[in-house]
């Protein structure tokens, strides 16, 4: 089980992840209460050993805008996050990163429709920290695809029963408070991912 931990802003709990075994980590580089400057996020990066994947989330900046922030961050992976065109991802493929297509079990589902190496179907409302019904889009996806939305170490490993993702993506499902990451609840993510 692939395991991606996103939204992270400080160094221990980059270590916390990275010790926990998770393969991806997500900095978000968009509006959020999670955000981080691409220096910050670069600083953060630095902390991450090859095999592990490190993301910029981006939600609605233009192309050219990501591509600078990623740029100076030094990241493997940009994940685009909502409505965004196939151009937007046309643009980006010169970069030489992982592209990451994220949005709600509505979009197309097929991994790879627009030209991304991994999907991620989120929530109805994503960001929401809400579960919702995970089996709805159980044998729709294609590809390699995470399942997130409303996940925590207690319902991880029922939403992969339901959903059959070939990974999972968690945020405030690891968090104290809105933000604020737990090294604990993320270790005990990742553990019940892989043993689910």
């Amino acid at each position: 089980m692939y395991v991606k931990i996103c939204g992270l802003r400080e160094p221990g709990h980059v270590t916390a992840a990275v010790e926990a075994g998770a393969d991806a980590i997500g900095f978000v580089l968009t509006r959020s209460s999670r955000r981080v400057t691409p220096a910050l996020a670069r600083e953060l990066a630095s902390m991450v050993p090859p095999h592990v994947l490190t993301v910029g989330v981006f939600a609605g900046e233009p192309s050219e805008e990501v591509r600078a922030a990623t740029l100076e961050a030094g990241l493997r992976a940009v994940q685009l996050h909502g409505d965004h065109p196939h151009e937007d991802f046309t643009a980006l493929k010169d970069l030489g990163v992982t592209l990451v297509r994220a949005g709600a079990a509505s979009t197309d589902l097929r991994c790879g429709a627009l030209d991304e190496d991994l999907l991620i179907v989120d929530a109805p409302r994503p960001g929401s920290g809400e579960p919702w019904d995970w089996a709805a889009v159980r044998g729709r996806p294609a590809g390699r695809w995470m399942l997130a939305g409303g996940l925590d170490p207690s319902n991880v490993a029922e939403a992969i029963a339901a959903a059959r993702p070939w990974g999972v993506d968690v945020s405030s499902g690891v968090e104290v408070a809105p933000g604020v990451k737990d090294p604990g609840l993320i270790r005990d993510f990742v553990t019940a991912a892989r043993d689910a």
